[in-house]
């Protein structure tokens, strides 16, 4: 029973987080001021895409631990989601935690979190 709540608690933290970026999306995207009209598509779609695939990857793990926690596709799919957080966390790491805003400095540790909750409850 605590696995299946750190693998739900993990999975609600990556659909939060994603559908946080799908709000703050037009807030960035004017927080750049006077860009070209390209320029602004594609941060608009880097943000869309950040927040679809958190939000992903939480319907991915909850799905899993509802249907069977302890089958095998499950532990591939835990296997899959940590590697995604990890390596979202990294590319968060060493771009927006160097920019003075809060959000941006709290991705890396929201991922990196997520990812070790999915990791111990996969374990458990």
């Amino acid at each position: 029973m605590p696995s299946t709540v750190l693998l739900f608690v993990a999975s609600a933290l990556c659909a939060i987080w994603g559908v946080a970026h799908l709000f703050a999306t037009r807030g960035v995207v004017s927080g750049f001021g006077e860009i070209s009209i390209d320029n602004k598509r594609v941060i608009t779609m880097e943000w869309v895409v950040e927040g679809i695939a958190l939000i992903s990857i939480g319907a991915f793990v909850s799905t899993a631990t509802w249907t069977d926690a302890a089958s095998l596709v499950s532990g591939g799919v835990y296997a899959v989601a940590i590697l995604a957080l990890l390596a979202l966390a990294l590319v968060s790491l060493l771009t927006g935690f160097k920019i003075a805003f809060l959000p941006y400095r709290l991705c890396p540790f929201i991922f990196g979190l997520s990812a070790v909750l999915i990791l111990v409850g996969g374990l458990l």
